[in-house]
């Protein structure tokens, strides 16, 4: 029987999913959260093999949820479940098993569950979640500007932001628009002094001069530049502990 975990903000996607899980007899569903925190409290707490994960939630990215997937020692499965097919590149960018389509079809999620059982035998579950070595240090970040690839050492980024579709990266000289997706960019900022502070915010924690209280236990931080960058209260406990506070 797969352990399955729900990740939907909206009530009857929920609950349609679920019935129609159960009706396949292959999945106990161990819980049905709406929040990427909840979420991550109940995998760390009751791990589980397989996360039907919702892409838009209220006000996050279950993109965002499936990259810290990634870093747990026991990585569940993932499968996309989602009214939008425009991101199903960057799911399976984040080794997601499937990609199902609202409104749900009962014989396609079957299909699905026997492939997450197929594929989650301990054998291949290792080989899907392999990641390969690296043997150089990347320290720089490409971004393209008028046909040029400029590189940016990581230690010059103050903090990256998304605005009205585009991201933007912020050094103390310069300012940089890109087109490639804030998600994509945390990728390659991964095992630097780079965090998520917000869902629309990354920053770089040695560009940081201080830490302001806000309302409802979030925080400002006040960057290099002057600048206030956001902490949303998903981000609010990482942060506490990083700086122990």
């Amino acid at each position: 029987m797969l352990k399955a975990l729900i990740v939907e903000d909206e009530p009857l996607a929920r609950d349609e999913l679920a019935y129609l899980l159960k009706r396949t007899k292959e999945v106990d569903i161990i819980a049905s959260v709406d929040t990427i925190e909840r979420a991550l409290e109940e995998v760390h707490s009751n791990p589980v093999d397989v996360v039907f994960l919702d892409i838009q939630l209220a006000d996050e990215s279950g993109l965002e949820l499936a990259q810290k997937l990634q870093d747990l020692a026991h990585q569940p499965a993932i499968v996309f479940a989602t009214a939008f097919d425009e991101y199903a590149l960057n799911a399976f960018e984040l080794q997601a098993i499937d990609y199902i389509l609202k409104p749900y079809d009962e014989d396609r999620i079957l299909k699905t569950v026997e492939k997450i059982i197929r594929l989650t035998s301990p054998y291949v579950k290792e080989s899907l979640h392999k990641k390969p070595k690296r043997h150089l240090k990347q320290d720089k970040l490409a971004i393209t500007v008028d046909e040029r690839i400029i590189l940016v050492t990581f230690e010059e980024i103050l903090y990256i932001y998304t605005l009205d579709g585009k991201t933007v990266v912020v050094t103390e000289k310069y300012s940089y628009q890109v087109n490639e997706p804030l998600i994509s960019i945390e990728r390659k900022l991964q095992d630097s002094a780079f965090i998520r502070v917000h869902r629309s915010y990354i920053v770089n924690i040695d560009q940081i001069i201080e830490i302001q209280p806000w309302f409802h236990s979030t925080y400002n931080l006040i960057m290099r530049d002057n600048e206030k960058v956001p902490v949303s209260r998903t981000y609010t406990k990482e942060l506490k502990q990083l700086f122990d506070f």
